[in-house]
């Protein structure tokens, strides 16, 4: 059984990545990696998540160079946004989450 507090962190672990982008993950993944597997799964996808992002980013951005990264970098912004708030709901309901794109670097 998942507790109302570990729904909330792992909810929070994603949804505060669109303020402070990979610091709420990793704070919480640091936190509660050894006292919630719930949690502790959440900060850790939502951690890679950024870090991908963070990648296709820069990729983007050096690809603005040739025009394409105009197009691809609102389109990642874009996308992002779709799948944190995704991500967030499946917390708050207590399910499982896997961001699609996302480079699992943390295992």
């Amino acid at each position: 059984m998942i507790s109302s507090d570990e729904r909330n962190l792992a909810l929070l672990s994603h949804l505060l990545c669109l303020i402070v982008s990979i610091f709420a993950p990793l704070i919480i993944w640091l936190m509660k990696k050894d006292q919630s597997a719930f949690v502790e799964e959440h900060a850790k996808e939502s951690l890679n998540f950024q870090i991908s992002i963070m990648i296709y980013s820069f990729v983007s951005g050096i690809l603005c160079f040739v025009m394409i990264g105009f197009i691809l970098l609102p389109v990642l912004g874009i996308f992002a946004l779709v799948v944190i708030l995704i991500a967030t709901v499946k917390a708050s309901k207590g399910e499982h989450y896997r961001y699609p794109l996302c480079i699992r670097l943390i295992q």
